[in-house]
């Protein structure tokens, strides 16, 4: 077995079939004691708001997701324990012995900048399979995407400088710290310290010490020293054990320059992970630079975010590179991403989807109603994005001809469209059952998302205050929603 197959089987696989909310169990019961289990239903998985009142989110975790649609199917062991709750009919638990998936799954290219409700997935097919993904659509989207989203805005924040994701250690769990070290380097970041998402994703490991090594030795002179001549071509060097200014760069430019510059190597860099990084950071670049280093890095590190990051920089800091850690990998100022898994179609008898809504109080709860996909659309003039539409799934827009969006709640905002072309979205990632898809490595998502997230106005990708970016119904969508809210409003004003 060679690297890369090794690299992509380093832990054991695990059954995630049973990792479902239980009422997806007793909703398939249900459905197949009322004779229902065949019914071809539409879910879309799509979110309402962007975290951090941010301008974009970017898509992940399709590959997982691809994984564990692969690998459903329920053990003997899973049986024994529905069995055992009793609550189960016996041609439910045949059904789930035999289970096999047979839906049709789409979901938007991970990498590519996303916008509330529009689909991110939509699965089609027998209610009971399509119920059953809920859970895990959901907790592998969401995790994702969220934690890909907050590294796009930290990386954005540091202006073209590196970042590497530090967080494993503050991560919730080990599949936090290592799908979300995917997510983040999806969405810019450089690399990750967690080893484990290095050796299954084939993506950029990055460390050199902690502050124990150099509390391990007598002085941080002999631990810098020891250091050096273990890694004289890759040295780096962490300043801050005791004091930065008058000990630990002192100390790092005697040791450049008694071991690392007479082994015939350049030192790499220093990294500070405390105090005031604009102020110390301006003094060790004066430093290093007089002691004739200026091509070392300054790295820092030490609980930042993107505001952290914008505000140091605007302060003049000098830095080269940043360590993002617990902030960026449980995206700690809004942790958690809204998507939400609802119910859109069911085929009527001649198998046509026949669309269904749900109605809230709350107006951004309202579906929208029916299969659908999405168009991006871009100018012809500068390949910038302009507005995303989301249209019934046989629409096909005419990019020959003006093309009038307007806001699906305040429909008198409108703006007419010339000069553009569409792209779909959407692509099938399984038919009936099967894999159509084969997933991009990392390194080609982060390298697809990079070249996306550049067809968007820099207004979008405000950090604050962002341009709300046009995501509108079609016409004839926007009027099928309309007529299932006129519809069952009535309905229900009868019953006053």
């Amino acid at each position: 077995m060679d690297l890369k197959e090794r690299r992509f089987n380093v832990r054991e696989p695990r059954n995630l079939t049973m990792l479902t909310d239980f009422y997806e169990l007793t909703m398939g019961n249900g459905y197949l004691d009322n004779n229902m289990q065949d019914r071809i239903a539409y879910f879309d998985m799509y979110f309402r708001r962007i975290p951090d009142d941010g301008g974009y989110g970017i898509m992940a975790g399709v590959q997982q997701l691809i994984e564990y649609i692969n690998e459903l199917g329920f053990t003997e062991e899973d049986i024994t324990y529905l069995q055992s709750l009793n609550l189960f009919s016996a041609p439910f638990i045949d059904f789930l012995r035999t289970f096999r998936f047979t839906c049709d799954v789409y979901a938007i290219p991970e990498g590519t900048p996303v916008f509330p409700n529009e689909p991110l997935v939509t699965v089609r097919g027998p209610v009971m399979q399509a119920q059953l993904l809920e859970t895990m659509v959901l907790l592998t989207i969401n995790h994702q995407t969220l934690i890909a989203t907050k590294s796009s805005r930290i990386v954005r924040a540091a202006e073209g400088r590196g970042v590497m994701e530090f967080g494993s250690r503050r991560a919730q769990g080990y599949d936090g710290a290592t799908y979300g070290a995917r997510a983040a380097v999806i969405a810019g970041c450089i690399g990750t310290a967690n080893t484990m998402a290095g050796m299954m994703f084939d993506i950029p490991v990055s460390g050199t010490m902690a502050h124990s090594w150099i509390q391990m030795f007598d002085s941080e002179y002999e631990a810098f020293k020891a250091y050096a001549k273990t890694y004289p071509d890759q040295c780096t060097l962490l300043v801050d054990t005791y004091n930065t200014l008058k000990s630990g760069i002192p100390n790092a430019i005697r040791v450049f320059n008694e071991v690392v510059v007479p082994k015939g190597h350049r030192p790499r860099g220093i990294r500070i992970d405390s105090g005031d990084i604009t102020y110390l950071t301006k003094e060790a670049r004066v430093l290093l630079d007089e002691a004739g280093f200026s091509d070392v890095k300054i790295l820092v590190s030490n609980s930042l975010d993107e505001f952290i990051i914008r505000d140091v920089l605007s302060q003049g800091a000098c830095i080269d590179g940043f360590g993002v850690g617990e902030r960026l990998i449980t995206a700690k100022s809004e942790p958690v991403f809204g998507g939400v898994y609802k119910l859109v179609a069911v085929d009527d008898e001649m198998g046509r989807p026949s669309p269904r809504i749900k109605l809230s109080e709350n107006e951004e709860k309202i579906t929208t109603p029916g299969f659908k996909k999405i168009y991006r659309i871009f100018s012809q003039k500068d390949d910038l994005a302009l507005a995303d539409v989301i249209c019934h799934h046989d629409e096909v827009l005419d990019e020959q001809a003006p093309l009038t969006i307007f806001d699906p709640i305040y429909t008198w905002k409108k703006k007419t469209l010339r000069h553009f072309y569409a792209k779909q979205l959407q692509v099938q990632i399984f038919k009936q059952g099967r894999c159509v898809y084969e997933s991009p490595s990392v390194k080609d998502i982060a390298q697809y998302s990079k070249g996306e997230m550049n067809k968007f106005w820099d207004e979008v990708k405000r950090l604050e205050n962002p341009h709300k970016y046009y995501v509108d119904l079609s016409k004839n969508l926007w009027q099928t929603k309309q007529d299932l809210l006129n519809e069952l409003t009535d309905r229900f004003a009868e019953m006053e």
